[in-house]
């Protein structure tokens, strides 16, 4: 499906990307009349998206929601932020027009869109006392996603991945020497994943924390999430894919008791294959683990496991488009997805900049990543896709394949 933006036609992937990557507003009138029936919420720590009418998921980030709880958890750079308000404007808007949910960029329709079905997962408690907000999100139809468990002890260190939110809030509690996050236990996570299954459709889960210097750290706090999610059932609830964001571990045999253990893929994310700006954008991955390291776990896995079966994230918007696609195809010739992730500079500048990319950027990226996904046969996981992640609306613009 085409739509028209700035006299340019883009598709669905295009959209998306224009979407995540500005942001967007959102009409107090799509809160209020749609926030009982559907996934709205004003609230940054809900994850709001919506569907384009091809069924391609979008995350809806309401930019002055976003930056007003950016404020509150960086409150220690704040007037660094200032320089960079200029920046943090958008023409697109989420509307209300004639009662359905509308798509708008500078005041004109672009396309009707469907909102998710209303859910109480934000409001739950978990036996202990855990909320669900802030510990864990629903994306789009598929997925329940816990996205930081465990703090970043890179980040902690002062090497944060600057685009990463938890790691700003990890290295600004660190150097104030504040309490960090709680961490939730193994029998919270059950919970959530388990009234996610029952009460919300959810089919699949991402399973990720901080980076930890020690893989024994890391692999205890996995082996006992995994261990009590398949003693409490929550594992066999979930009928698709279990994704684990790792570290990558000198030793494969750590791998090799994740996979024994139900993991279906497992991740060890580069973020950015550029080696002079992964220095300064993510230098912790690059001064602990190393860039090699990552490799070499991932053509680990797979070389055992089978193409597909492993993955490295890339932040799309980050580097040159030359130096992502070197990397995405040093990864699919030997077997790992390279998956996309769309930057949202609003709010996080790296280095410097918090201009997203362009239209011909993303255009000229997902033609890519198309061509390597059908050249090796590397199918990226879910179904419906994710609300930031392109790679699987990528496969089913370039198969045809349905959402579910």
């Amino acid at each position: 499906m085409n739509y028209k933006i700035d006299g340019h036609i883009v598709d669905s992937v295009e959209l998306k990307c224009l979407v995540v990557s500005r942001g967007l507003k959102i009409d107090r009138e799509v809160y209020r009349k749609c926030g009982k029936d559907f996934r709205i919420y004003p609230n940054a720590l809900t994850c709001n998206s919506f569907k384009l009418p091809d069924g391609t998921i979008v995350m809806a980030t309401d930019l002055g929601i976003h930056l007003s709880t950016l404020s509150s958890m960086f409150s220690w750079d704040n007037l660094k932020l200032f320089r960079y308000m200029n920046d943090m404007t958008t023409d697109f808007r989420l509307s209300l027009v004639e009662g359905q949910p509308s798509l708008r960029y500078k005041g004109e329709i672009i396309t009707p869109v469907q909102l998710m079905q209303a859910s109480d997962f934000y409001r739950q408690k978990t036996r202990s006392g855990m909320p669900f907000a802030g510990n864990a999100v629903l994306q789009g139809c598929d997925w329940v996603a816990f996205q930081c468990l465990w703090p970043c002890e890179y980040a902690c260190a002062g090497k944060p991945c600057q685009f990463c939110f938890s790691g700003g809030q990890f290295e600004a509690l660190a150097h104030r020497k504040k309490p960090m996050p709680f961490i939730p236990s193994p029998a919270d996570v059950s919970e959530v994943v388990l009234y996610a299954v029952e009460h919300d459709g959810v089919n699949s889960m991402q399973l990720t924390g901080g980076s930890t210097f020690r893989a024994e750290t890391e692999e205890k706090y996995i082996t006992a999430y995994l261990e009590d999610m398949k003693i409490s059932g929550a594992l066999d609830s979930l009928k698709n894919e279990l994704l684990l964001y790792i570290t990558p571990p000198e030793r494969h045999d750590v791998i090799d008791r994740y996979f024994e253990m139900g993991a279906s893929r497992i991740a060890c994310s580069l973020e950015v294959w550029d080696d002079k700006l992964a220095e300064s954008i993510t230098p912790g991955k690059r001064s602990f683990t190393t860039k090699q390291r990552h490799l070499d776990a991932l053509t680990y896995i797979a070389g055992k496991y089978g193409p597909g079966k492993s993955f490295s994230n890339f932040i799309i918007g980050l580097e040159p488009f030359e130096t992502l696609k070197e990397g995405a195809a040093w990864l699919a010739e030997r077997g790992v997805i390279p998956s996309a992730s769309v930057w949202m500079p609003f709010g996080k500048p790296v280095n410097g900049s918090m201009k997203p990319a362009s239209l011909d950027y993303f255009r000229r990226t997902k033609e890519m990543l198309a061509e390597l996904y059908l050249k090796y046969n590397l199918e990226p996981s879910g179904c419906c896709g994710l609300n930031v992640c392109i790679e699987r609306d990528i496969w089913r613009l370039a198969t045809g394949a349905p959402c579910c």
